[in-house]
């Protein structure tokens, strides 16, 4: 069941509705389009759920989900995920409690409604204020009338009486709040001691033969080769020729003058504007400014807005109207320039930066345009050799003989998963090279940055472990490691437990750290994070080792536990967001409760036909494929 929010406010709910039905435009669903017969989708008591609200719903969702992740959904994805079944169960919920308030008698009056829709932004013109014929062509845009709009509007304000009646005064038990309070705001102070080779009681201890050759046995895994694929290789890309090739001064002019955009920049003003209804209430604004009575960022406000719906950016005096270039660069310092007419209005502007003209001597880039303009006449030259280097590889070539009669160099690599350096470094190197076989001829094929390769799979190596003797120093120092740490771990061990029977890190020759007010999230530097887990999962007084690398062990000993300060400002803050979360989260689960059991009692039906026909329309499939309602 999708969740409703655990604290009603009118205003969410109506700009869900607008957002839903205008804003996002995802009309295009109409009766007609599913056939005259296909108009209700469901039904909950006395109250239906349409076609159109059900298809609205489903792109809405689409829609937010690509702003939140950046990535488009389709019907199909979010089947697999059961979003149209949460989708049409938050529909069946909303008009279940319409139908219980429309039964209850619950209902707001002609001016609320009136209120609401006066007050949504969707509906205002230029001048900030409620537009009629926007008000109608913004319904007309989504296949509504007044009347259908507005008694909307009347069953959601009745909803939201219904919601707060239901979940209003819902209490937080307190000492849920004082547990998970005292769990995220408590600090605690420990002693550590790091515990070093230096501490062993005797130094690096060398492996026996009998030692290397059981370690060996007990990790061939570890020291396992994978797959290699031995490739023979024949290449060339533009880096490799740019050096060979010569370029004309005009080309390198030519590039230049391509890119003037970049090396020439004109004098620039960073700005923002903001256009009043009249010249009266500009000037009245201007005046206000001038008397210190408000500022810029106040008028956006005000007005409903913010500094982003009225940035312009980098603004050119090529860019703008000739009397707001004029009012725009007459400024030569930050500052506020207008009223000025434009056809938004008599309208302010605040420059916040004036940039000067800017140009990049030809020389100070010619190197690198020259390299540029080298590079591209190379790939021209490689493109250009694409036809007779397949000729070639068609008459019976071999990698060996390409690489002698034309620029491309041999080449050969030992790949490996994980291989990127070299020509491996290029995805179409990797994928033709772990896709060719025995029987494959060598082709030509193309690179990133216009270069070419044609390549041969010479052999595979399967994975293997080598022979201990060839491998010897290799397995030797992983022994050395391993048993090191183990030794550092026993020394810390065996240390913690002398100070658990009363000694302290002094005597016992260790050079403590105190660690004092630490918190939950917080971080020692050099520590292992582990470290500060165990201490908040030990008790006052407890005293333990923990294992770290071939260099180091840590004995930790936990001194004290220091509950949060009621009083203190940031536990008074942690307080009140814990709470007002908790009370969200219980009046949700309360009020999806009631709509659940509100949902049963009016009765339901959901027209499976007309569910599987919308799906079809919007790309889908049946959702008895997925496990549908």
């Amino acid at each position: 069941m999708s969740k409703e929010t655990g604290k009603p406010k009118a205003s969410n709910i109506v700009v869900w509705a607008i957002l839903g039905l205008l804003i996002l435009a995802l009309g295009g669903f109409g009766v007609g389009q599913f056939g005259g017969s296909l108009q209700t989708l469901a039904t909950v008591g006395s109250r239906e759920v349409s076609v159109n609200d059900y298809a609205r719903a489903i792109q809405n969702e689409q829609r937010a989900m690509s702003q939140r992740t950046g990535q488009a959904l389709t019907l199909q994805q979010m089947q697999l995920f059961g979003m149209d079944r949460q989708i049409l169960e938050g529909l069946l919920t909303r008009a279940a409690l319409e139908h219980e308030a429309s039964e209850m008698g619950v209902s707001i009056g002609d001016q609320e409604v009136a209120t609401r829709i006066l007050g949504t932004q969707a509906f205002q013109g230029m001048t900030g204020q409620f537009d009629r014929e926007v008000y109608a062509q913004s319904l007309r845009q989504n296949g509504l009338n007044e009347s259908r709009y507005e008694d909307q509007v009347r069953a959601d304000g009745a909803r939201e009486i219904l919601q707060a009646a239901v979940i209003g005064g819902i209490p937080v038990p307190e000492v849920f709040t004082d547990t998970i309070v005292t769990w995220l705001a408590e600090t605690r102070d420990a002693t550590f001691a790091e515990v070093t080779v230096a501490a062993l009681p005797t130094g690096p201890v060398a492996p026996s033969p009998e030692d290397m050759q059981q370690f060996y046995d007990d990790n061939l895994d570890r020291f396992a080769v994978p797959e290699t694929r031995q490739i023979t290789y024949a290449w060339v890309t533009p880096d490799a020729l740019a050096d060979t090739v010569e370029v004309s001064e005009e080309r390198v002019l030519e590039l230049y003058e391509a890119r003037a955009d970049i090396f020439r920049q004109p004098a620039r003003v960073l700005a923002e504007r903001l256009a009043f209804a009249d010249q009266a209430a500009a000037d009245a604004a201007l005046a206000a400014l001038e008397a210190g009575e408000t500022t810029f960022d106040a008028l956006v406000t005000d007005r409903g807005l913010t500094l982003v719906d009225v940035d312009m950016g980098e603004i050119a005096r090529d860019d703008v109207d000739g009397p707001i270039g004029d009012a725009l660069f007459a400024l030569e310092e930050p500052g506020i320039a207008g009223p000025v007419e434009t056809s938004l209005g008599p309208t302010l502007y605040r420059v916040n930066a004036v940039l000067d003209a800017t140009e990049v001597p030809l020389d100070e880039v010619r190197d690198d345009l020259t390299r540029t303009a080298r590079q591209d006449t190379a790939r021209r030259l490689i493109d250009g050799s694409r036809e007779a280097i397949d000729d070639l590889l068609a008459g019976g070539a071999t990698l060996e003989e390409i690489a002698a009669e034309t620029e491309m160099e041999l080449g050969s690599i030992a790949l490996r998963p994980g291989e990127t350096d070299g020509i491996a470094a290029y995805e179409a190197f990797r994928t033709a090279a772990l896709a060719v076989t025995d029987d494959d001829f060598p082709e030509l094929e193309g690179l990133a940055d216009g270069g070419l390769f044609a390549l041969r799979l010479d052999e595979i190596v399967p994975p293997a472990t080598p022979p201990l003797e060839e491998i010897r120093a290799e397995v030797e120092a992983a022994w050395q490691a391993e048993s090191t740490a183990d030794r550092l771990e026993a020394q810390a061990e065996s240390l913690a437990a002398t100070l658990r029977d009363g000694d302290t890190f002094e005597a016992l020759g260790l050079a403590p750290e105190a660690l004092e007010a630490l918190e939950r999230n917080g971080t020692v530097e050099g520590v292992p994070s582990l470290v500060v887990d165990l201490i908040f999962g030990a008790e006052a007084g407890d005293v333990f080792a923990l294992r770290g690398d071939a260099t180091r062990a840590f004995v930790v000993r936990l001194d004290a536990i220091t509950p949060p300060d009621g009083d203190d400002g940031d536990t008074a803050s942690l307080r009140q967001t814990l709470e007002s979360t908790l009370r969200n989260e219980i009046s949700t689960d309360v009020f999806n409760a009631y709509g659940r059991a509100v949902q049963e009692a009016a009765g339901f039906s959901v027209d499976r036909n007309v569910l599987n026909a919308i799906h079809v329309q919007l790309g889908g499939g049946a959702p008895g494929a997925h496990g549908g309602m």
